[in-house]
């Protein structure tokens, strides 16, 4: 009689199951998706690869001051006396002790001060001093001179909220005198890994056993996104183990990952057990190949991804979706490199009900798809640089078409 009960809940429950949707509306379900940015300040060095969480300003002009370019003299461009009395040396770092006058000359280092009265500075090697006294010995048709302002007014924005920031940001806020930057505090990516069959690289794989490579793979994504991901442990094919294991992460990540266990085989419990921990369910199958049963459910402001265990799905989906959920979680708006490329191979499926991803290898604007046998092929992954989109309802693309990839 039990028996009978829960074979019928089983066919309650698949008649419930959300539809299959399209790519083009899961991006637009994510895109949409309300997030809240956290923001901490750190010192300068640590908000590297991280994002700005603010507007930054200029504090002050920059140059501060008119500044030499060059090693050499500086004077008064209308004083055009044959030569001029050296009053002093500026070195950078030093301010003029003098105000250049008429006949006068101040021999001056570059990034040095320009003395009041100058407004030019006429390079060492046309010059000829002795002693004490210069003469322009050849044309220099350039001020040599970096005035105030230049570069930046007070003021001035300098650097929007959601820049990432790379070494020339990093060197442009230390140059403004800021030790510390607001940034977005990194999310806290769970990963949770299933599947009785999985064991740790380094200890010997049993028979039907297989390594546990997901976990490598989505840490090295969410590392790739400058946010934390956090190892919430591998657990076996459970569905009382998979709700409780998730009820307990959701309270210590911002963004739960869970690989495996979300398709329709008999040991596939995580999106009961997601429902069991009070998480609600908002899609659970993309038209995509590979990573059609992927899960996207949240429970209050933590979100909650269901992979599929086939390591290229994982990756795929990932890239696709995941990653430029997390760059929002930190306030930046990602946008993946797309380039136009030529097809050298042809391309062609005897179904087209679904987009498909195809890793592709591209040099000199030419792209290759790679022998790819599968969504566990991680091989043919580990060869290819980008991704290129063939959309629902085409079959074939010829080689020597024009095609759009998507950059890893």
């Amino acid at each position: 009689m039990n028996h009978k009960k829960n074979k019928t809940q089983d066919k309650e429950d698949k008649s419930r199951e959300r539809p299959l949707i399209s790519v083009e509306a899961a991006e637009k379900i994510l895109a949409e998706f309300p997030v809240a940015v956290s923001i901490e300040s750190v010192p300068l060095l640590a908000a590297q690869n991280r994002i700005l969480a603010q507007d930054i300003s200029a504090p002050f002009a920059v140059p501060e001051f008119d500044k030499s370019a060059m090693d050499g003299y500086a004077y008064n461009s209308a004083d055009q006396s044959p030569a001029y009395l050296v009053l002093e040396t500026i070195a950078a770092g030093i301010p003029p002790k003098f105000t250049i006058a008429r006949s006068q000359c101040a021999k001056i280092m570059t990034g040095a001060m320009v003395p009041a009265g100058a407004d030019r500075v006429v390079k060492r090697e046309c010059t000829l001093e002795k002693d004490g006294v210069m003469q322009i010995t050849a044309e220099d048709k350039n001020s040599n001179i970096r005035f105030r302002g230049e570069d930046l007014q007070t003021g001035q924005q300098v650097l929007a909220k959601g820049t990432l920031l790379q070494a020339a940001q990093i060197a442009l806020l230390a140059s403004l005198g800021l030790a510390e930057v607001p940034i977005a505090r990194p999310p806290r990516v769970g990963i949770i890994t299933t599947g009785s069959e999985l064991v740790e690289p380094g200890t010997q794989a049993g028979p039907g056993q297989i390594y546990n490579s997901n976990f490598y793979s989505l840490a090295a994504q969410v590392n790739a996104c400058g946010a934390t991901p956090l190892a919430m442990g591998r657990i076996a094919d459970d569905l009382e183990a998979t709700t409780a294991l998730i009820a307990a992460c959701l309270a210590e990540c911002d963004l739960l990952i869970i690989s495996g266990g979300v398709s329709a085989g008999d040991f596939d419990f995580v999106p009961t057990a997601m429902k069991q921990a009070g998480v609600t369910l908002i899609f659970q199958k993309i038209a995509m190949q590979p990573g059609m049963p992927t899960v996207f459910a949240t429970k209050g402001n933590k979100i909650v991804f269901g992979l599929p265990g086939n390591p290229v799905s994982t990756f795929v989906i990932f890239e696709i979706f995941i990653k430029p959920l997390i760059m929002r979680l930190m306030g930046h708006n990602f946008q993946p490199m797309i380039l136009k490329t030529t097809l050298e191979n042809d391309y062609r499926r005897s179904q087209a009900v679904r987009s498909v991803f195809l890793p592709v290898s591209v040099k000199n604007s030419r792209a290759a798809i790679i022998a790819y046998h599968g969504s566990a092929h991680l091989h043919a992954l580990s060869q290819a640089n980008a991704l290129l989109r063939v959309p629902a309802g085409q079959l074939s693309i010829p080689a020597g078409s024009t095609v759009d990839v998507r950059y890893l």
